[in-house]
């Protein structure tokens, strides 16, 4: 199968595939925004998690504040992009409630992305023990402290 010209310079990947969906085998346009981010969850079903750090100006201090978006790409099995890897993704219409792009290019991986997320879960953790459980430091004696 002939892979077509998507309208933007990009590598064109070597699998062929029966996706609809793909930009480069089936009938997807590709228009709009092209953004470059890190998948950071491919766990869903031909979707992946793209995420890209940015930075907003705050007039009121003068200062730079770092931002980051999370969206949904539909992945075509010709691609195949895994956690970790750099992919180019590009706009296009809507494929279900939450997935308006799809990925368009595998660029590498990023250094330390495993780490990273490791980091991230040790950070979840330590946050959820230091919430005090319900009952146990409230002042209020319960029903069973009283019958004793």
């Amino acid at each position: 199968m002939e892979t077509k010209n998507i309208g933007l310079e990009v590598s064109r990947p070597k699998k062929a595939c029966e996706d609809d969906n793909c930009p480069f085998h089936g009938t997807l346009k590709c228009r709009g925004r092209v953004f470059t981010g890190t998948v950071i969850s491919g766990r869903m079903q031909k979707t992946v998690n793209v995420e890209w750090e940015w930075q907003n100006y705050l007039r009121k201090y003068e200062r730079y504040e770092k931002r980051r978006s999370r969206v949904k790409a539909h992945n075509p099995s010709c691609i195949n992009a895994n956690e970790g890897d750099i992919v180019k993704i590009m706009e296009c219409r809507p494929l279900s409630k939450t997935k308006g792009f799809v990925v368009v290019e595998v660029l590498g991986r990023e250094k330390g992305f495993e780490q990273r997320m490791e980091a991230e879960e040790a950070s979840k953790v330590k946050k959820e023990a230091k919430k005090p459980e319900e009952g146990k430091d409230s002042p209020q004696k319960s029903r069973e402290d009283i019958e004793e």
